[in-house]
């Protein structure tokens, strides 16, 4: 499946209206002066086409903050999985979340594979949106790499002069796509705009931090020592907003929820942090990442040198959302600029 087609504008409200009687449509919207959540939505005009990353990434819904796994009454022997059904699509995703959608595939595919996940991924229709111009000064997709479309998406939507240009990447895309029937094969016009449009953005998008992609992952083995760590600790709040926001992250926690008669009750899976103390906290109280520093050192380690080894990829999507909400302004570029401007060859134990 590898096919365009175009969308004119003018005929845009009238495709959200016809994909929202087909099934729920969920798209980023408007919540303050520079603020943005994915929400249900059913008219084109709900939507912002031109946002910057949402308060919580699309991983809400792939990975929700609270999930129920399972309920039980032990009065009857009854023990029920519980697997989430509904099917609806996420519209206007940019590619730094795309990117994150496919990291967090990556993680819960592995032996063993949560089925969870899986169950609300395969119930998912996912529309990207491209980005022509930077989100706002805290993006690093240039540096990432994740400025261009690689891939994660049913249908991914460009907007050209008068009119959107749409990849058709599945068959669950194309099947949508003649179901709305608003849309035209792609002429050669608009596949050679979609062409200057991807050439202005080599110019436009390049490493915001002067570093070469490819060596992140050894700057961060070098810097482990680094006084940088020092600094962040005597900063950091222990929020977590940074890892509440990031795309992703996926750490998590069980949970009984049993009622007073002690015979039901539900498992529960809730989102966690290795930001906050009592992450690292086991049998006899001691905890091995008792400093905050050490706790941003390694949130840093488990994007940029971690998976790498793992899955041969940074789990940094460049989305910016970290450093945006952080309420002691830890900055991402900052902290790697910083790591470098320090950083010595052969000086930081692995």
């Amino acid at each position: 499946m590898n096919q365009y087609v175009v969308l004119q504008l003018s005929d845009f409200d009238d495709c959200i209206a016809r994909m929202a009687k087909l099934q729920m449509v969920v798209a980023p919207v408007k919540r303050g002066e520079k603020s943005f959540a994915f929400e249900e939505i059913t008219s084109g005009e709900e939507i912002s086409i031109k946002y910057i990353p949402t308060i919580l990434p699309p991983k809400k819904y792939f990975l929700p903050q609270n999930e129920t796994l399972v309920e039980y009454n032990k009065r009857y022997n009854k023990w029920e999985a519980t697997l989430y059904s509904e099917e609806f699509i996420i519209f206007g995703v940019h590619t730094c979340d795309l990117a994150g959608i496919q990291c967090l595939n990556m993680v819960f595919s592995d032996k063993p594979m949560d089925s969870n996940y899986y169950n609300r991924k395969n119930r998912i229709l996912i529309i990207g949106l491209e980005c022509t111009d930077y989100c706002d000064e805290y993006a690093s997709c240039g540096l990432m790499n994740n400025q261009n479309p690689k891939g994660g998406y049913d249908l991914f939507f460009t907007e050209l002069k008068d009119r959107f240009v749409i990849h058709v990447n599945t068959v669950q895309g194309e099947d949508l796509i003649n179901k709305i029937a608003l849309f035209k094969p792609a002429d050669k016009a608009a596949l050679e705009e979609l062409e200057e449009i991807r050439a202005k953005k080599r110019e436009i998008f390049k490493p915001e931090v002067n570093i070469g992609h490819n060596e992140l992952k050894s700057l961060f083995e070098k810097s482990f020592q680094n006084d940088v760590w020092k600094d962040i600790h005597n900063r950091c709040l222990s929020c977590a907003n940074c890892t509440n926001v990031c795309p992703t992250c996926y750490c998590y926690d069980m949970e009984d929820e049993i009622e007073l008669d002690l015979n039901q009750g539900k498992l529960i899976r809730k989102w966690d942090s290795c930001q906050s103390r009592p992450f690292a906290m086991i049998a006899g109280g001691e905890n091995f990442r008792p400093e905050r520093g050490g706790r941003q050192r390694h949130r840093y380690m488990r994007k940029f040198n971690y998976p790498y080894d793992k899955y041969n990829r940074y789990f940094c999507t460049g989305c910016g959302r970290c450093s945006r909400t952080c309420m002691a302004r830890i900055n991402l570029k900052e902290t790697i600029k910083a790591l470098i401007d320090t950083a010595k060859p052969n000086t930081f134990a692995k």
